[in-house]
């Protein structure tokens, strides 16, 4: 059973893009590196086979990500763009000043966003994203930081994320 915490918000082009990335790696991937440590082993002595030290590297590096993108695709909440309603809420890009510094990132997960995106991201879960989630357009917040500190926001515009 998964709880609130554990769910990430999708869009079906989100969720499209990160189970045919899945696919590709828990089929190719793992052929294909499995392939590049076979030939590995093939040329000797393992200790100082730096191809082969980098192959099960990469393999790691794979066996992670079909971890991680498993976990996302089993608690994903697929669902439409949010409304263009002013209301912070998961898949929305939020343009806020923060302590006195305007800042826009998204609200959801990072899973959301093309891979060439420089846009900063912040889960629903994390310190400010609990606590301007639901608030709206002309809203001030206040919360308590990790190191203790108070922060102020103040939102200025929220509209959906479109990649």
């Amino acid at each position: 059973m998964s709880t609130d915490a554990q769910v990430t918000w999708l869009t079906q082009e989100a969720f499209d893009r990160r189970s045919a990335e899945l696919e590709q790696l828990a089929g190719h991937g793992r052929t294909d590196i499995a392939k590049k440590i076979e030939a590995a082993r093939d040329e000797g002595d393992l200790k100082e086979n730096g191809g082969y030290h980098a192959a099960k590297e990469e393999q790691g590096k794979i066996e992670a990500r079909i971890r991680v993108l498993t976990e996302l695709l089993r608690h994903a909440k697929v669902g439409a763009t949010p409304d263009d309603n002013g209301v912070v809420e998961s898949g929305t890009v939020v343009t806020a000043t923060i302590q006195g510094d305007e800042s826009v990132f998204l609200l959801g997960s990072r899973e959301i966003v093309d891979a060439g995106s420089d846009l900063d991201v912040y889960s629903e879960g994390s310190p400010l994203g609990t606590a301007i989630l639901h608030q709206r357009v002309g809203d001030t917040v206040i919360y308590t930081a990790p190191n203790g500190r108070e922060i102020t926001v103040v939102i200025s515009k929220v509209e959906p994320y479109t990649p």
